[in-house]
C-alpha cells in the first residue's frame, strides 16, 4: 500500500506542477502516468513493473498527447475567435491614448483602450496594433 500512496502523491504534486506552468504541457502526462503506477501498485505488483508502467505511460502519454497540446496551444491567427482574435489586428486612434485610456476602431467597432507600454501616448489619427485585449479594452501600442 505504501507504493500506492508514493506514486498518488507524485501524480498530485506533478499536476499542480503542471497548473503552475502553463503552456509546457510536460508534468501533465507523467502525473498521468503516475497514476498508471499507483493503479499498478494498487493491485499489488512489484517495484519493478510499476517503474516499468511509469514509463511506458509516460512515453506514451507525451508521445501522444504532448502534440495535441501544442496544436491548440499555438492556434494560427485565421482559426482564433472572440477577442483573441483581435490581437495583432490594426486599428484607429480615435481620442488620444495613454496608460489611462482612450479609444480606437478596430475594424468596425469601437473600444475603449490604453497604451500598452505606461509612458506612450498615441494621438488621434496614428494607426496602432492591437497587443492584447483585457476585459472590454484594447492594450495597444503604434
Amino acid at each position: 500500500m505504501t507504493g500506492l500512496v508514493i506514486w498518488l502523491i507524485a501524480a498530485v504534486l506533478l499536476a499542480i506542477g503542471e497548473l503552475l506552468t502553463p503552456g509546457l504541457f510536460f508534468l501533465g502526462p507523467v502525473a498521468l502516468a503516475a497514476v498508471g503506477a499507483a493503479v499498478t501498485a494498487g493491485v499489488g505488483a512489484g517495484v519493478v513493473l510499476q517503474l516499468i508502467v511509469f514509463i511506458a505511460v509516460s512515453a506514451g502519454s507525451l508521445a501522444f498527447l504532448r502534440p495535441i497540446a501544442r496544436r491548440h496551444i499555438r492556434m494560427p491567427a485565421l482559426m482564433r475567435t472572440g477577442t483573441a482574435a483581435l490581437v495583432g489586428t490594426k486599428a484607429l486612434v480615435l481620442q488620444r491614448v495613454d496608460a489611462n485610456g482612450g479609444r480606437v476602431r478596430i475594424g468596425g467597432e469601437e473600444w475603449s483602450a490604453r497604451a500598452f507600454f505606461e509612458e506612450q501616448t498615441l494621438e488621434p489619427g496614428t494607426r496602432v496594433e492591437v497587443a492584447k485585449i483585457e476585459g472590454a479594452t484594447a492594450l495597444v501600442f503604434e
